[in-house]
């Protein structure tokens, strides 16, 4: 009985898969490394403090349960999940809708300029986005103040009213991090298939058609995505706020977010355990809700 002969470049494509693999080995350890070092250890440290006491005994649920007691707490929370439903709600509408439109211009200067000019806020930290906006806020040196004057404020303590705080930081969300996702959209619409939008214009259907019952769906995974991402940063909400109170001096609040809470258990009343505390809890909260939305929506399911 013979064996069956191999192909002659049959040592080669071994190779070449071989050095394929090391290369992704490679890579992918890079990630690893800071995922255990940035990301494992330091829950892993958060979890241990928010379980014990200053000495180091185990409390149980303890920390959690005190935390909980705090007057500040609840009232963050609250603040914390209105934040959230704007800033998803208005993530979802006007992301898909500005990469729909923006899917419908012909590709051309107009198209690239206007991707260009979506991404640019994206470019701005955190902290410097909100200054930027703190300057806008401002009625008495505002470019915009005839605006802010139509809209009833003439102060800008009349602006940052605790209860117009979840609205201002969703704009100044949106603002920063909107662009990114826009363009990442966009090109979600250019991977379609041909064919299917053709069949969906050679069966009549109109753009509004096309967008809701073709383009829409096919874009699940990446608004499912984006949502989780969205929410596991909406749900840290920190810098927006932290730079308003120092700002407005104390007009909105250093307690008004879960993040600003723990900064102040951990730094103002030294009980990092209680910080550690809300910080498992929010990661719990983050992984649970990720977690619905990857199994509800199919996220890992082939197309």
């Amino acid at each position: 009985m013979t064996r069956p002969r191999l192909p002659a470049n049959a040592s080669r494509l071994s190779t070449g898969a071989s050095r394929q693999s090391r290369a992704g080995v490679a890579f992918v350890a890079g990630y690893v490394v800071l995922l255990i070092a940035f990301g494992v250890l330091p829950t892993g440290y958060a979890v241990y403090y928010a379980f014990t006491d200053a000495g180091g005994a185990f409390t149980g649920f303890g920390n959690f349960v005190d935390t909980a007691r705090d007057f500040r707490f609840v009232d963050a929370l609250g603040h914390v999940a209105l934040y959230l439903v704007f800033w998803l709600v208005s993530l979802v509408v006007f992301v898909v809708a500005l990469a729909l439109l923006l899917h419908r211009l012909a590709s051309g200067p107009l198209s690239r300029t206007l991707r260009f000019l979506y991404y640019i806020p994206g470019a701005l930290a955190g902290a410097a986005s909100v200054l930027v906006w703190l300057f806008m806020l401002d009625p008495t040196v505002s470019p915009v103040s005839s605006l802010l004057e139509v809209l009833g404020f003439d102060t800008f303590g009349e602006v940052i009213a605790p209860g117009n705080l979840a609205l201002l930081f969703t704009v100044i969300a949106f603002w920063t991090g909107a662009g990114g996702w826009i363009v990442v959209m966009y090109g979600a619409l250019n991977n379609i298939p041909r064919d299917v939008m053709e069949a969906a214009r050679i069966d009549g259907a109109s753009a509004w058609q096309t967008a809701w019952r073709v383009q829409i769906p096919m874009l699940r995974k990446w608004i499912v995505y984006m949502v989780i991402l969205a929410f596991a940063g909406g749900a840290q909400l920190f810098v927006e706020p932290q730079l308003l109170s120092l700002a407005s001096v104390g007009v909105a609040g250093r307690d008004y977010s879960l993040n600003q809470l723990t900064y102040d258990f951990a730094f103002q009343m030294n009980d990092v355990n209680g910080a550690a505390a809300v910080s498992v809890e929010l990661l719990v909260v983050s992984v649970s809700v990720a977690g619905v939305f990857v199994a509800r929506s199919g996220f890992f399911d082939a197309d």
